[in-house]
């Protein structure tokens, strides 16, 4: 099955979300996107060491465990989102605290392996719920954090965060981890 919708116009999602929107080349195959980030995701964290998964790039920085949690924590909290709005839920959806989210967390005790399992868990259920919805269930228009914003452009931010944060982590982490 693929999946294809239209990349979100401006007024389909807040302007918040333009970062990761903006990402997410128009045209393709979403439920491909999405097999291929969670292949790349999982590539370059299951290589990492305990030592390394704790690194961080810079004092005050998430390491590289809290980053992934996170990625996770936010893949669920949209998905969430678009399990409503393509329902047509029309219930205002509050925004989230992500550095609370993490605080909360205890993700650097716990092993690399099974945050990525979860990360995976995630996904999964992410790209299920997508394969079930119909073109106009993805058209449908909620209120996200103060905004309105579509199922399909909640489809589009999944996609986009998870890609900004594996470009931060090459760009940031990577070198310090190297050798």
């Amino acid at each position: 099955m693929k999946l294809h919708v239209p990349k979100p116009q401006t007024g389909d999602y807040f302007a918040y979300f333009e970062t990761y929107i903006s990402l997410v080349p128009e045209g393709q195959d979403l439920l491909a996107a999405y097999a291929e980030q969670e292949a790349d995701v999982a590539a370059y964290f299951r290589e990492l060491t305990e030592g390394q998964a704790a690194h961080r790039y810079a004092e005050g920085k998430w390491s590289l465990k809290e980053l992934l949690g996170h990625v996770s924590d936010t893949e669920r909290v949209m998905s969430y989102r678009l399990l409503r709005v393509s329902r047509g839920d029309t219930t205002p959806l509050p925004g989230f605290d992500e550095n609370l989210f993490v605080s909360g967390a205890s993700f650097d005790s716990r092993p690399i392996g099974e945050l990525l399992d979860e990360f995976q868990a995630v996904r999964r259920a992410t790209i299920a719920l997508l394969r079930g919805l119909t073109a106009e269930q993805l058209q449908r228009a909620g209120n996200v954090n103060g905004g309105r914003t579509t199922a399909a452009a909640l489809a589009y931010i999944v996609l986009g965060h998870a890609k900004h944060h594996m470009n931060i982590v090459r760009e940031r982490y990577a070198p310090g981890i190297q050798g």
